[in-house]
């Protein structure tokens, strides 16, 4: 499909703010209501002095405001590698078809690149745009005009070459919200200490909840943050491979489908 800058940068914006807007709603109406109520049970048994267990809810460890911006960062991510996965499945359709249409045994001359070009053009617009009919298209192009097999040859190769780096780059904003789910766990660290701190002369005097709270912030936001960007880049090495097998299964395809039957009188 057609790169177009404006459209990615409109769907990340978008996909953000349904993030946002699904994975907050599920805090205020299932996490926080459970995680207040556990807390609150534990408070009354502690100020009626009663000996009680401190049970490790899932609702406690993923309260805070730090593990909900992880998990909105983590669905905003995962709606950005779908839609990458999505569009290099759609264009790896096009390797299971003969574009070109050359059986084997048949010579192209570089007289008739026009003629074997007709089949490209008459192909959708946003699948003229694909990385297949793009390289098909510049080597019998380049064929026509120089002749020389071995340029074509490299047309394949510099075409297929600009693609990887452009899937590469295009990876950046995915790097950089991996970098930024365990910085902010990073920073409920800080806070949870902090507050954990703050909070030190209750401890002495008996009042253990709120500084179990704090650090409960503390350690909680870094495992949650931790455990969600390992994940993310499980995910991320996968979309990656993907691309470059296409690139590769690309370059491949040319060669099989179209430099070996080139021929130059």
């Amino acid at each position: 499909m057609k790169h177009n800058p404006l459209s990615d940068f409109l769907y990340q914006l978008f996909a953000l703010f349904v993030s946002f807007i699904i994975v907050h709603a599920v805090y205020v109406t299932v996490v926080r209501p459970n995680a207040d109520a556990l807390l609150e049970a534990q408070q009354i048994q502690q100020d009626a002095g009663e000996n009680y267990e401190v049970k490790r809810s899932i609702f406690i460890v993923v309260k805070d405001f730090e593990q909900e911006a992880c998990f909105v960062l983590a669905l905003w991510v995962f709606a950005i590698m779908g839609l990458k996965a999505k569009l290099v499945m759609d264009e790896r359709r096009l390797l299971s078809r003969s574009l070109l249409e050359v059986t084997p045994g048949t010579s192209i001359l570089p007289e008739d690149a026009r003629q074997y070009s007709r089949p490209l053009q008459t192909l959708p617009d946003d699948e003229q745009e694909y990385l297949l009919p793009r390289t098909l298209m510049s080597a019998l192009q380049r064929f026509g005009s120089t002749r020389n097999i071995q340029d074509v040859a490299s047309a394949v190769k510099e075409v297929c070459e600009t693609e990887s780096d452009r899937l590469d780059s295009e990876l950046s904003m995915i790097r950089y919200i991996i970098w930024a789910i365990p910085s902010i766990g990073f920073i409920g660290t800080v806070r949870g200490i902090g507050e954990a701190l703050g909070q030190a002369h209750k401890a002495v005097e008996g009042d253990i909840v709120g500084v179990t709270v704090s650090l409960g912030v503390a350690f909680n936001s870094t495992f949650i943050a931790l455990i969600i960007s390992i994940f993310i880049m499980f995910l991320m090495h996968q979309l990656q491979l993907m691309q470059e097998r296409h690139v590769l299964d690309t370059q491949n395809y040319c060669d099989i489908n179209l430099l070996r039957h080139l021929q130059v009188r």
